[in-house]
This record gives C-alpha cells, structure tokens and sequence, in this order.
C-alpha cells in the first residue's frame, strides 16, 4: 500500500488483482476487502469469480470483475484500462496470475510449456503494470507487486519452466524498482515458499513450511503496506532459499537427485 491516503472524495482505495479466481489471489482479493478496500478481481473464468465475489456478501459498490487472459497482452491491457476508464486508478496492483508445470526440454511439445509458462508469468506481468504505470508516476504514488516464489532461488529438475520464468520475476521487478525510483511509484516483489492452492496440489514432493492461502494474504497484506522492496513468506524459506542459495553446485545436485518432479502437461499428477 502506498503510504499516500486517498483523498476522502475518491472513495475506499483500490487494489487490483490478477488471478483473483482461486489461491493466492482470491485470498488477497478476501483481506483487502476485509480491510475496507475496494477489490477489482480479474481472471479468465469472470462468471465463476463474480459467483464468488456475489456470494461473500459484499456491497455491490467495492468489487467489481474484469475478464482478462493473462497471456494475451491485448486483454489484460484492455482490463486495466477498463479499470482505469471505468472506475479508478489503483492504489495497488498484484500481478499474482501465473502457471507451473513441469517440463522435458527432450519433448518437443515442452518447449510450448514454456512458451506459455513465460508469456503468464513474465510477459503477463509486465502487460498488468503497463495500463498503470504512467498515471501512477503522474499521481506520484501507487504500489506494483510482483508474485515470485522461492522456485526462483535455484533451479529444480523437471522444473525448469517454472524457476527460470520466477527468476524473471524477480529480476524484472528489481529493474522496474529501480527505474520508478523518486517517482512515488513503489515496486514490491513477494516470494512465496509453499502455500495451498490448486497451483501446488499436485506436487510429488515434501513441501516444508505449506501455509493456507490465507495466512499468507495476511502477511502479504502487511508487507505491501509497509511498502517492503522485497519479502519472502513465510520467512522460514527466506531462511531455507539462502541455504540452497549458499550450497556449492556439487552438493545441490546431489540433494535434488531424487526428488519428484512436477507432473508435466496431460499427465496425471
């Protein structure tokens, strides 16, 4: 959140959320609006978030759904400029949509895995901010959060879509924080470790620290607000990625070697 209030004329703030339809998302999209902000949720599936968003029982006037496909940078755009044109600037920006799913570079139809892997998680990134960057720089405040996750510490066999497009994550909004510096503009990345969600209810393997959806929105609610550049939740795998980290390459190797790989596409997790 940026430290800015908005003046009382324009209302609750407004924080702006992709993937909104399930995990994360939906989990930020439910503390925000328990904190008195207004929600603009955005996903494919619009009919079945605004079932969702219709059925908490919230004021028609502090939510609102945007269809958008992550994947298609015309859609997304055209979501924020609805959003922009329609109801507001926001204060807050998530770009939480993204997808994980395993791959082998041997498998021709893998490499179309990543493309998409990337083009969600990375280039749908970039096309959520854009609808709002240069208006937030011309307000002079406004807050753009990047999802990551600890996947982007070290790359994990089976996995390689998944860490290399978080790695970008990380890498991008480090460049993108640095380049809306004395703009007002903040740039927070959040790295998620292991959290509930649909995303990882199909992985083959020990998930340490695995935190409900909820919980994590909390934490993530109080970092944005504080306006942190850079935070990993729950910080136990803060703790567990700087180890990875720190581990020569010989002995990471050997410590993955056996471990399960995610399911790739069309295969039973």
């Amino acid at each position: 959140m940026s430290t800015h209030t908005p003046d009382a004329t324009a209302g609750s703030p407004l924080v702006f959320i992709t993937g909104a339809s399930s995990g994360i998302g939906q989990a930020l999209a439910a503390r925000y609006h328990a904190a008195g902000w207004r929600v603009a949720l955005v996903a494919r599936r619009a009919d079945a978030l605004r079932a969702w968003a219709a059925g908490q029982g919230w004021a028609a006037d502090t939510w609102r759904v945007f269809g958008a496909d992550v994947q298609d940078v015309d859609s997304i755009v055209a979501a924020g400029q609805a959003c922009v044109a329609g109801w507001a600037l926001p204060d807050v920006v998530v770009a939480n949509a993204g997808i994980s799913v395993g791959m082998d570079t041997a498998i021709r139809e893998d490499l179309d895995v990543m493309r998409d892997t990337f083009a969600t998680n990375n280039l749908g990134l970039a096309a959520t901010f854009h609808p709002f960057l240069a208006a937030m720089r011309a307000r002079g405040h406004g807050t753009l959060v990047g999802i990551a996750s600890v996947a982007a510490i070290r790359g994990l066999p089976g996995h390689g879509a998944y860490c290399a497009s978080k790695a970008g994550v990380v890498a991008y909004c480090e460049s993108l924080r640095g380049e809306c510096r004395g703009s007002g503009v903040r740039v927070v990345t959040l790295v998620p470790g292991y959290i509930a969600t649909p995303l990882t209810a199909g992985n083959r393997y020990a998930m340490p620290f695995l935190m409900a959806p909820d919980a994590f929105a909390d934490r993530a609610f109080r970092a944005i607000a504080a306006g942190r550049s850079y935070r990993v939740i729950p910080w136990q795998m803060g703790v567990v990625a700087k180890l990875m980290r720190l581990l020569p390459n010989a002995l990471f190797d050997r410590a993955v070697a056996g471990r399960g790989r995610k399911a790739r596409r069309g295969e039973a997790a």
